[in-house]
């Protein structure tokens, strides 16, 4: 959401702003299908679209556009490969993108402000002429006549959440990273006075509570990540005890050999067998001989990502 907030700081301060939107991507193409990127009349820009020679281009025609005071929006297809006799993005990756180039105005704030507090997925018109409006069909499509001439419906879903348990050195660590990754971080911790706490400026919603009261606390959902890194084997068993048959997008849990091992052989007593625990990530992270806290971290939203994104089109193989 940081772009779409970065658009309406702009607009609420009178400041003119382009909204640049992948309508469509195909095969290896650097910017996929939903990108958004948001360029104001100073040049300053938040988001991307694919990078390289192809985004200097839409930021120069942003700005342009911006300049001249243009309220139709423009679509410009790019492909890249040296094929095609017009609209060559510049790169040689091959693939294609259709990029929505969107002057914006005050009329904009209050469907911005939709899309950035909405808890559900919305679908939004994208008109060469009339702009930018909520949408009453709730269908996507993409209607393309010309360049100013076109009728588009996106859908825009929803931040992604994570739900980290644990707010020690891994969990600050993590709430960084996911930061930079624009989930919707809510952190929980059963110490009030954990000097971590105060150093966590990345989180969204911070929670103190009684780990003996997770599901009470939690309003997750089936595309929400959950990651378990607390400080004491106990608080992590009770609370993948609370967890574990939930559906989630993603759940994980930190821990060595011995202790997952262990925590297994407890739970298997108390009826929770291993295949009920074979969607959980244990121990957690990518095997990348992670040691610090910022490193497991990484390897953490490495393999949130992977879990997230393997099944989308890529344009390239995945090798499982």
């Amino acid at each position: 959401m940081k772009t779409w907030s970065f658009i309406l700081s702009n607009l609420k301060g009178n400041l003119a702003t382009a909204l640049l939107y992948v309508v469509d991507s195909q095969g290896s193409s650097p910017g996929r299908k939903g990108f958004v990127m948001a360029v104001n009349e100073q040049g300053i820009f938040e988001g991307t679209i694919g990078g390289g020679i192809m985004e200097v281009k839409m930021i120069e025609l942003a700005k342009s556009l911006l300049k001249k005071g243009e309220k139709r929006g423009i679509i410009k297809e790019q492909f890249h490969d040296k094929q095609h006799v017009r609209n060559q993005s510049g790169l040689i990756c091959s693939g294609a993108q259709t990029v929505l180039c969107m002057p914006l105005s005050a009329k904009d704030i209050d469907v911005i402000s939709e899309i950035i507090h909405t808890k559900k997925s919305l679908f939004i018109r994208l008109n060469g002429e009339s702009g930018l409006e909520l949408s009453l069909e709730n269908t996507e499509k993409i209607t393309l006549n010309t360049d100013h001439d076109f009728d588009i419906i996106i859908k825009i879903n929803p931040p992604k959440t994570i739900h980290i348990f644990g707010a020690g050195h891994v969990g600050l660590a993590l709430a960084q990273q996911m930061s930079i990754l624009d989930y919707r971080i809510i952190q929980y911790d059963d110490r009030p006075d954990l000097v971590t706490l105060s150093k966590n400026n990345y989180a969204h919603e911070i929670k103190v509570i009684d780990y003996e009261n997770v599901l009470r606390e939690m309003d997750a959902s089936p595309q929400d990540a959950v990651v378990i890194v607390s400080f004491s084997y106990r608080s992590d068993k009770l609370i993948i005890r609370q967890l574990y048959n939930k559906k989630f997008a993603y759940i994980g849990m930190m821990g060595s050999d011995h202790k997952i091992d262990t925590l297994k052989k407890e739970l298997a007593e108390e009826g929770i067998s291993e295949t009920d625990l074979a969607h959980v990530f244990t121990p957690i992270g990518l095997n990348m001989y992670s040691k610090t806290a910022a490193e497991i971290a990484v390897s953490i939203a490495g393999q949130i990502i992977l879990e997230a994104n393997k099944k989308m089109p890529t344009g390239r193989k995945y090798n499982d």
